[in-house]
């Protein structure tokens, strides 16, 4: 399955639906919570041994985020990588 992430805060019941496997994206303001720094890197980091968890490039540029500044283990895509994970998993859950 793959989890499309628009909210802001990124509510932890949210997380807690991630099964093994399932591909995430974050997009949009969410994105502003996957700072190293942040207080979600507890929360996110422990997913990423089960879960691969993608942010959309354009969403960090737009914001004025470098990729250094993420939660070591984010994946940056594109809109191209973003198009292959909805290829990929043909069921979508959007969290707005």
């Amino acid at each position: 399955m793959l989890h499309l992430v628009f909210q802001t805060p990124i509510e932890t019941a949210i997380l807690e639906r991630f099964a093994p496997g399932d591909d995430v994206v974050f997009l949009e303001s969410s994105v502003l919570r996957l700072l190293e720094k942040g207080n979600m890197r507890a929360v996110l980091t422990p997913l990423l041994a089960q879960n691969q968890l993608h942010v959309l490039q354009e969403d960090i540029e737009l914001r004025g985020i470098q990729p250094e500044e993420l939660i070591i283990g984010l994946k940056v895509i594109d809109y191209p990588g973003l198009v292959a994970l909805t290829v990929k998993n043909p069921l979508i859950q959007s969290w707005t």
